[in-house]
């Protein structure tokens, strides 16, 4: 799968499940969140190529999205498709005044979709702004574009939720999250999860880290409350 990550931003299950599929077909990475606000969140910790956002959306909606990413000094140059509705010509406009870089309409049709894409993409490439894509902390490095992590040298084969369950802890070495902070910053899809899926993950991650000869013990469980990444 290719490198390039593309968020995409509906609240439309459906939708989502859409793009995911057409997305994955063409090589790019998907992630996905259904709201304005879970997805500025993803923009802070990740490393996105390319947003596919959608104008109707619950709590803040996509013009608005649109106007808090162009304001951001980090990632507002990263390129933003509209998704919107078929006779929806002033959105179109307000869109493309805000600084969208094109729109498509619904219902999406999948070859305009993909052409729309790398046309996006080859417009807007020397756009493409400088992320701090590496978070190191001691023997940890974290790489946010490849998604890889090392731990003394050696890679660490981490599914996709334990990736972002670590990445969490990095962020804030010594900070204790807790399991329902966990829980929704990585599972927040997911509404009906206990947190015993959090010690599930973290134990897993610890005997992977273990499998390679490696130090466990980077990850402190806090009695009763959570876990947080030692700091040294």
């Amino acid at each position: 799968m290719s490198s390039i990550s593309i968020l995409i931003v509906d609240d439309d299950t459906n939708v989502l499940k859409l793009l995911e599929s057409a997305l994955i077909k063409n090589g790019y990475y998907p992630i996905k969140s259904k709201s304005g606000e879970e997805a500025l969140q993803m923009l802070e910790s990740s490393a996105i190529d390319l947003v596919i956002l959608d104008i109707m959306l619950p709590g803040i909606d996509g013009l608005e999205t649109l106007k808090r990413i162009r304001s951001h000094p980090i990632y507002g140059p990263i390129p933003v498709i509209m998704l919107t509705s078929r006779n929806s010509e002033l959105d179109n406009v307000i869109g493309l005044e805000l600084g969208a870089d094109d729109y498509i309409s619904k219902p999406i049709r999948y070859f305009e979709l993909t052409s729309r894409i790398k046309a996006v993409l080859r417009r807007t490439a020397h756009l493409k702004p400088v992320f701090l894509n590496i978070i190191s902390h001691n023997s940890l490095e974290i790489d946010l574009a490849f998604r890889t992590v090392h731990l003394d040298g050696q890679e660490l084969q981490l599914s996709y939720k334990e990736f972002e369950l670590l990445h969490l802890l990095a962020k804030k070495p010594g900070k204790v999250f807790s399991r329902s902070e966990i829980l929704d910053a990585v599972w927040s899809e997911d509404v009906f999860l206990e947190t015993r899926t959090v010690d599930v993950h973290i134990r897993r991650l610890r005997k992977k880290i273990e499998e390679l000869n490696l130090n466990s013990d980077i990850i402190e469980t806090i009695r009763s409350i959570g876990y947080r990444l030692v700091k040294v």
